[in-house]
C-alpha cells in the first residue's frame, strides 16, 4: 500500500467520523472538492501546506494526522511482512 494511498484513507476517515461531507471540507480547507477526493482516494500526493489545511479544516492537530498514519503504516507493514513469512514456509506433507 501506498503513503497517499494511507494518509488518504486516514483522511477520509476522520472526515466520515465527523460526519461532513466532501463539499465542507473542501470550503473550509479552501481547495477544490475533486482535489480533495483524489487526496482522499490516494491518487493526488498532498503537500505538507495542503495536509496542514486538511487538518485544520478537521480540527485535527496535524501531529495527529501523522500518527493515524503512523498507525496505518505499520499494521500495513506488519502484515505485508507477515504475507513475506508465509510465503516462504515449505509446504508441509500429508
Amino acid at each position: 500500500m501506498l503513503t497517499r494511498e494511507i494518509i488518504g484513507d486516514a483522511l477520509r476517515h476522520e472526515r466520515q467520523s465527523q460526519g461532513r461531507t466532501l463539499r465542507e471540507v473542501s470550503a473550509a480547507a479552501r481547495i477544490s472538492l475533486g482535489y480533495l477526493s483524489e487526496v482522499e482516494r490516494g491518487h493526488k500526493e498532498a503537500s505538507s501546506e495542503l495536509l496542514a489545511a486538511i487538518a485544520t479544516a478537521l480540527d485535527l492537530p496535524l501531529s495527529e494526522v501523522f500518527g493515524l498514519v503512523s498507525l496505518r503504516l505499520a499494521e500495513a507493514e506488519s502484515r505485508a511482512a507477515d504475507n513475506v513469512v508465509e510465503l516462504r514456509r515449505p509446504a508441509q506433507a500429508a
